[in-house]
């Protein structure tokens, strides 16, 4: 017997017991309602959805081609929309997730308005967003299964039985339009135990997964920007255990984190790493420090900082500011012995941020990362910030001169020209660029792909076409043939946009309530009834 049978049977049996006082309640109602609300609090949702990563994670491991993506959303209605797109046009959610941005939080969602990506925004507007996605999620549910129900008593009334047993069918077997979402907590907002209050927040709201980084928080930036600072690795990893207290505590058990290291493109430290011996963590992080070997009491200055490396004595390089620079080319070197360690130390997935995107250079550090743990995988940053079309032009480009090719008809630094858009390096530029996260993820251990915020950019630009021909000559046609026109004829539900915002939910809701007094707003009347 399905969920749906049982909630039946149990709301009937609840109704005899009650007796006379409960006449007007429908057992079949009831079942209706708690199928449209699977998910009673977010802890429900955490927990469910951290099932479904881990099996995923355990898919990949058996099979690279089974990588899992998301796009970032920085409102629960975007989230929804994506999530509704899905499953119409592919059928299933399956290895599709959600992302949220720390980046879109600070630019769209703080009540000091636009913020950089500097962790300056309200660290609750975080939690609250992964709260809003999931309520839109679970409202989609409740639409998509209410026209299931209206559907199944129009099959009913009309005396089709074949009809009502297969849409009965597709109400058994509902797949929800709750994924795992990936959620950005910066660099934990703080020191561990706030990185702690935080995670728990996020965890409460529905987040299975959490993403932290390895820069100061109080100097945080953008992964794509200058003047990143990251801290020792034994501070990293305390809110590493903040985070996977959070978990514990709040009973989901395999919740996930995600071990993000900005080394690569972070040349500075806020401080030297406490080192107890030669060779231990902080030994290791310090020898990284760019710095003079000195050898009398003459070299030291007034402020200097001198510490044994090496079994000699460094004058690591202060800048005016106060932090302490690493060499120039250890980066990738630094980005191993981070991920190693975080893995090492109750990491699940890692993320790297690179200034560009080539799957040859990931795929050389986790090579390396693998020979001290095979099964490392990687969430990626197909960030925006990159310029796709002019990265992977000049790939092409340069192989095609590592190849010996003609390359005389293009110019390298201006390769993103339209002019170039029919040329044969374009195509082979745009099929790698089609088949980047298959690639990467077969040779280059990404197991989740994800865009940050690509939603930003949609908005913008679906903004910018409606609004240059709507201001200008096209007047009303700009909308109907550029938006509704097309919803229309693609089938976006959002063209009727009473429903979706829950009118029809509503109103039989309102006949549950008041059978055939109520007072409903989907009559003949709607024009809602001009869409079919």
């Amino acid at each position: 017997m399905s969920a749906y049978q049982n909630d039946i049977k149990a709301a009937a049996e609840l109704k005899e017991q009650a007796g006379s006082g409960w006449s007007a309640i429908n057992p079949e109602s009831v079942a209706r309602m708690r199928a449209q609300n699977r998910f009673k609090t977010g802890l429900d949702v955490a927990k469910y959805t951290a099932a479904i990563m881990r099996k995923d994670m355990a898919e990949y491991d058996a099979d690279s081609s089974v990588y899992t993506q998301s796009l970032g959303c920085w409102h629960g209605f975007i989230g929804q929309q994506k999530l509704i797109s899905i499953k119409k046009h592919l059928k299933t959610t399956n290895k599709r997730y959600l992302y949220l941005s720390g980046w879109m939080v600070a630019a769209l969602r703080s009540e000091f308005g636009p913020l950089p990506d500097q962790s300056m925004h309200e660290k609750t507007s975080v939690s609250a967003l992964i709260e809003e996605l999931y309520t839109f999620l679970r409202q989609a549910d409740a639409r998509e299964l209410d026209l299931l129900f209206v559907a199944l008593d129009d099959a009913r009334n009309a005396g089709d039985n074949a009809k009502a047993a297969e849409i009965q069918a597709q109400i058994d077997n509902y797949e929800t339009h709750v994924v795992p979402i990936i959620a950005d907590i910066d660099a934990g907002f703080g020191n561990a135990e706030a990185t702690y209050l935080l995670a728990k927040q996020m965890i409460e709201a529905g987040a299975c997964c959490i993403q932290i980084e390895n820069q100061v928080s109080d100097e945080k930036q953008c992964g794509h920007q200058d003047g990143k600072v990251t801290v020792p690795h034994s501070d990293f990893l305390a809110k590493i255990n903040a985070v996977r207290y959070a978990f514990l505590e709040l009973g989901v058990d395999d919740g996930v984190i995600v071990a993000r290291t900005d080394s690569l493109g972070a040349g500075l430290t806020k401080q030297i790493a406490v080192t107890n011996e030669p060779g231990d963590l902080g030994d290791q992080y310090n020898s990284f420090l760019d710095g003079d070997y000195i050898t009398s009491a003459d070299d030291i200055q007034n402020g200097d900082v001198v510490i044994k490396s090496n079994g000699k004595l460094l004058k690591p390089k202060r800048l005016a500011s106060g932090l302490f620079q690493f060499r120039k080319d250890t980066g990738v070197d630094r980005v191993v012995l981070d991920c190693i360690t975080s893995l090492q130390n109750g990491a699940d997935l890692l993320w790297i941020e690179t200034e560009k995107p080539h799957v040859g250079q990931i795929a050389d550090m986790v090579n390396r990362i693998r020979e001290v743990v095979p099964n490392a995988k990687l969430v990626y940053n197909n960030s925006p910030s990159f310029n796709w079309t002019l990265n992977f032009r000049q790939q092409v480009f340069d192989a095609m001169v590592e190849e010996g090719k003609d390359v005389s008809a293009y110019d390298r630094a201006k390769l993103m020209s339209v002019e170039y858009d029919e040329t044969e390096l374009a195509q082979v530029a745009d099929e790698k660029i089609r088949t980047f996260q298959a690639d990467a993820a077969r040779e280059a251990g990404i197991f989740h792909h994800l865009i940050t915020l690509p939603t930003y950019h949609t908005a913008a630009l679906s903004t910018d076409n409606l609004a240059k021909g709507y201001f200008d000559k096209e007047g009303m046609l700009a909308y109907v043939k550029g938006v509704q026109r097309q919803e229309i004829r693609q089938g976006i539900a959002c063209v009727k946009h009473q429903n979706m915002a829950g009118s029809d939910i509503g109103d039989n809701h309102k006949e549950y309530f008041a059978g055939e007094a109520a007072l409903k707003a989907g009559g003949k009347d709607n024009t809602m009834n001009q869409f079919g």
